[in-house]
């Protein structure tokens, strides 16, 4: 009989991890404060930091990875810095915050906090949403109201630092109502960027050396509300954070096409917007920008969550403290207690304005079932299913084994 139980249990546990669609949070990084709705975060080359901006005030938040609560780091409205969307820390330590609907960029020196730069798009309406860094050291910038993608060059003080690199006007990415180009993302070479546009789910690669644009094609799927973008070799990672869905890509050699992988979820997922890898984890920022659209309270408090990533091979542990030379790639590794694994999946969330509701078929993923406009691939009903399944095959196995005791 115990072999009928143990088998029973091993049928359920091979169905869950063929059905997946569901990661399960291991760690917790807590944010203090009652208003910060997060939105970006970046990974401290080499050092096991982490940084996370709010939304609301402006203030950066300095984490360190295996330490549960972050604290704050560069006070908000200093500089003129109320907003921080996307941002990014180089190999020299210098931070690049994104000041989304104020139109700012910011790059601050990460060891003494002082402003090292601070740049105006000049264009009306702007939101500076993300932003990448690319091996050479320049960092580009992303404009979800104004079609332009924006330079600054690795040599932040120089005259001509910051440029309006791309003019996206009679381009293959076309501006429409709402939230337009959201997340950026640099190739390991820096041959090439990858875009997405929120809200038609479309990705874009744009060479570097001559700025030509072309969609990547994705056969004829969309990732609607994309936000955060991580370029890992050829494998891209896409969150969708009104799907509340990480959604991972396998890459063409030129970065032209892109064949569908996996989509996955986390019970915990609140709206989440972008993720920073960090060694063999994810840290996902858990914005609920959501609830501030709506009005609504937010959960407390506000979370990071540090994920696993699937098929990941973790690299070398670093040290605390900062290394001489260190790499843009970080490689900190999370060491939390992991809580119990979860298989339930968070139910897509409302769009934030000012992205519209999702026009256009949008597509599904394969293998996942049709919910609406632009695919849902948060896994939800499968993990529904195989809950249900669970619960049934574990009662009959327990009313069984008192059958055969009874015998």
């Amino acid at each position: 009989m115990r072999r009928l139980r143990l088998g029973i249990l091993l049928a359920v546990t091979i169905l869950a991890l063929g059905f997946g669609g569901a990661l399960a949070a291991t760690e917790r990084y807590t944010l203090p404060g009652d208003n910060v709705f997060p939105e970006g975060i970046a990974s401290g080359p080499m050092t096991g930091e982490f940084f996370v901006g709010s939304t609301t005030t402006g203030t950066v938040y300095r984490g360190t990875v295996g330490t549960p609560n972050a604290e704050p780091f560069l006070p908000g409205g200093v500089d003129g810095r109320t907003d921080v969307r996307g941002l990014k820390v180089d190999r020299r330590g210098r931070l690049y915050l994104a000041g989304g609907a104020t139109g700012q960029i910011f790059v601050y020196d990460g060891a003494t906090k002082g402003l090292l730069a601070k740049f105006a798009t000049g264009l009306t309406p702007s939101f500076v949403n993300d932003v990448t860094i690319a091996p050479n050291g320049d960092a580009y910038f992303t404009d979800s109201n104004s079609p332009a993608i924006y330079r600054v060059a690795a040599d932040v003080t120089a005259a001509n630092a910051f440029s309006r690199w791309s003019d996206l006007a009679g381009s293959p990415i076309v501006y429409g109502q709402g939230f337009n180009l959201n997340g950026i993302a640099a190739s390991d070479d820096g041959k090439y960027l990858v875009v997405v546009q929120s809200n038609t789910g479309k990705l874009f690669r744009v060479e570097v050396a001559t700025r030509a644009i072309a969609e990547i094609n994705l056969g004829g799927q969309a990732v609607m509300g994309g936000d955060g973008l991580l370029i890992d070799g050829q494998t891209l990672r896409v969150m969708r954070n009104a799907a509340a869905t990480l959604v991972t890509f396998q890459l063409s050699a030129d970065f032209g096409s892109a064949q569908f992988v996996t989509a996955t979820t986390d019970p915990d997922f609140d709206f989440p917007t972008t993720f920073a890898r960090v060694g063999d984890r994810l840290l996902v920022v858990n914005s609920q920008l959501n609830k501030r659209q709506a009005n609504t309270p937010p959960t407390l408090p506000f979370v990071i969550l540090g994920l696993p990533i699937p098929g990941a091979t973790s690299p070398p542990v670093p040290s605390a403290t900062p290394s001489p030379a260190p790499s843009s790639v970080p490689t900190a590794t999370p060491s939390q207690a992991p809580r119990p694994t979860a298989t339930a999946t968070a139910a897509p969330a409302p769009s934030i304005a000012p992205t519209p509701p999702a026009t256009g078929s949008g597509g599904n993923l394969p293998g996942l079932p049709n919910t609406g406009a632009g695919g849902d691939t948060s896994g939800a009903p499968f993990a529904a299913l195989v809950a249900a399944f669970a619960a049934l095959t574990l009662g009959a196995a327990r009313f069984v084994g008192r059958r055969g005791r009874r015998a």
